[in-house]
C-alpha cells in the first residue's frame, strides 16, 4: 500500500509494462494495416486479371503472374495480422474448458499459453529466415515474373519477427495479470 492509502500497481512494472505495451500496439496495428492494403491490392489485382480472363474476346487478357504476385503477398498479410491478433487475444481459444476456472488461474492458463505461443513464434521466425538465405543463395525465381522467390521471403520476415516480439511482451502483460488476480485485472 502506498502512503496516500492506494493500493500499490503488483506485478513486473507494471507502469513501464503499459507503456511498452503502447508501442508494440502502434507496431502491430501499423504492420497489420500495411497487411490490409497488400490484401486490398491484391484483391483489385485479381478482379482485374480474372476480368480480362473473361473479356480476352476484346483484347484484353489475365494479368501475367498474378498467381505468383497473390501467393506472395498473401503470404506477407498473414505474417503481418499476427502480431496484431497476439496483442489482441485474437488466437483461437478453447474457452469452454476454463470459464469456471476463477480468473487469477484463467490468467495463469494465459500465461502459459503465452510463453509457449513465444517459444513457437521464436521458431517459426528462425525457419523462415533460414528459408529467406537458402533462397537469397539459389536464385530461385518465379516462373512467369522471373521476380526472386526471396522478395516474398524477406517481406514475410518482417512480421514473422514482430510476432515473438508481441509474444514476449503478451507475457509481460500475462504475468502482471496474474500477480493481478486475472485477465484485464489492474
Amino acid at each position: 500500500m502506498k502512503s496516500d492509502g492506494t493500493l500499490a500497481p503488483r506485478g513486473l512494472a507494471p507502469r513501464l509494462e503499459w507503456q511498452v505495451g503502447v508501442w508494440v500496439g502502434y507496431a502491430a496495428q501499423a504492420l497489420a494495416l500495411v497487411g490490409g492494403m497488400v490484401l486490398i491490392a491484391l484483391s483489385v489485382l485479381t478482379i482485374l486479371s480474372v476480368t480480362g480472363r473473361a473479356l480476352i474476346w476484346a483484347g484484353l487478357g489475365p494479368i501475367p503472374g498474378d498467381f505468383e504476385l497473390v501467393e506472395a503477398g498473401c503470404a506477407m498479410a498473414v505474417f503481418y495480422f499476427l502480431p496484431w491478433c497476439q496483442l489482441k487475444r485474437g488466437h483461437v481459444t478453447v474457452d469452454v474448458f476454463i470459464t469456471w476456472l476463477h480468473p487469477a488461474r484463467q490468467a495463469l492458463l494465459t500465461l502459459i499459453g503465452n510463453v509457449l505461443l513465444t517459444g513457437v513464434g521464436i521458431l517459426i521466425a528462425r525457419q523462415l529466415q533460414a528459408g529467406l538465405a537458402e533462397r537469397l543463395t539459389n536464385g530461385e525465381t518465379t516462373f512467369i515474373l522471373q521476380m526472386p522467390v526471396w522478395y516474398g521471403y524477406l517481406a514475410s520476415l518482417v512480421g514473422a519477427w514482430l510476432f515473438p516480439v508481441v509474444c514476449a511482451y503478451t507475457v509481460w502483460r500475462s504475468v502482471n495479470e496474474v500477480f493481478a488476480g486475472g485477465e484485464g485485472s489492474g
